[in-house]
């Protein structure tokens, strides 16, 4: 009883240390917000990457991104290793202050004949995607800043529901997603049920974003990098139910704070014997897509992901009852 008593204690005030820690957190960030919100974008911006330059080798999560790149690169010299996540800590700290300034950071203009920041590749896809009365699927990965991805996306006038991940911090989460919905249109939180939403949206013709990179709990056994991993069935499910079309798309981060967002052909995707959508293989695709782009530009992917991290857990079969023999 009085062990009882004293979990029940300390998980009560540990939960109330959590919030009371996020609250702080979260109040933190946003008077940095504040400060950056006085400086000129480009300032601003730059500021944010040296800092973390600084801050992020003393980071927890600094010795996670290191160990990922040397099983990842074994052939890159260890000044090489330091320097791709300097560039990744760069690219988060950007990626977070960029927040502050989307609506400045999307200048791209269709009609206009003078380059800004946004430069599109692929727009033929973005406008053909908008034009079909039928679903299809545009995936990503945590690359560049991909949340450029769906502001393209509604400026084509192409509708589409992005499935995103909200941070733990209940405080930032509300900050962010205030911040998402004033310009990327539709959002879809990841959490139970969610892929049934992303089927109603795809039964009812719409169109879909996804977040393919993560680690997934007792996903499909893949591979990343040549390294086994497990990851997330739902896109290749959802393909093979609605037979829709599949589109890789990305940000890529150019100097000068520039941007280039690219929507590839859209993808051939493996079938079975019966023609049906081959899951297993589809999933390992998107993973083969997700490792070239990150190959071409490995400062701009999170690193900090422990994508290799393996789940053991298995739900435990009910034990089959004992046959009674007849007597």
């Amino acid at each position: 009883m009085l062990k009882k008593f004293r979990r029940d204690l300390r998980f009560r005030y540990g939960r109330q240390l959590r919030q009371v820690n996020y609250w702080l957190v979260a109040r933190a960030a946003m008077i940095i917000i504040s400060i950056l919100r006085l400086l000129p974008v480009d300032a601003a911006l730059n500021f944010a990457d040296r800092v973390a330059r600084r801050i992020g080798p003393w980071v927890g999560r600094h010795q996670v991104a290191i160990d990922n790149l040397r099983k990842a690169y074994p052939q890159k010299s260890e000044s090489d290793i330091q320097a791709i996540a300097s560039d990744m800590w760069g690219n988060m700290a950007r990626l977070a202050a960029e927040y502050i300034f989307l609506d400045a950071l999307f200048d791209y203009d269709p009609a206009s004949s003078k380059p800004g920041r946004v430069e599109v590749k692929g727009t033929e896809h973005f406008v053909e995607i908008a034009a079909e009365k039928q679903p299809h699927i545009v995936f990503t990965g945590h690359l560049g800043n991909f949340e450029l991805l769906p502001v393209a996306a509604a400026t084509f006038g192409m509708n589409i529901t992005a499935l995103f991940r909200p941070p733990n911090n209940p405080y930032l989460a509300d900050y962010i997603l205030s911040t998402r919905r004033s310009t990327m249109g539709s959002l879809l939180p990841s959490m139970a049920g969610a892929s049934f939403a992303l089927a109603g949206i795809l039964e009812n013709g719409g169109n879909i974003g996804v977040l393919v990179d993560q680690k997934f709990s007792n996903g499909l056994e893949t591979t990343f990098f040549g390294r086994p991993c497990q990851s997330n069935r739902v896109l290749g499910t959802l393909a093979r139910h609605y037979d829709c079309d599949v589109y890789p798309a990305r940000c890529v981060r150019l100097p000068g704070n520039r941007f280039r967002l690219e929507i590839e052909d859209k993808l051939v995707l493996p079938r079975t014997a019966n023609g049906s959508v081959d899951v297993h293989a589809t999933t390992q695709m998107l993973n083969d897509v997700v490792e070239r782009w990150v190959r071409e530009d490995p400062g701009q992917w999170m690193w900090f992901h422990k994508r290799w991290e393996i789940s053991n857990w298995r739900r435990k079969q009910r034990p089959k009852p004992t046959p009674v023999a007849n007597t």
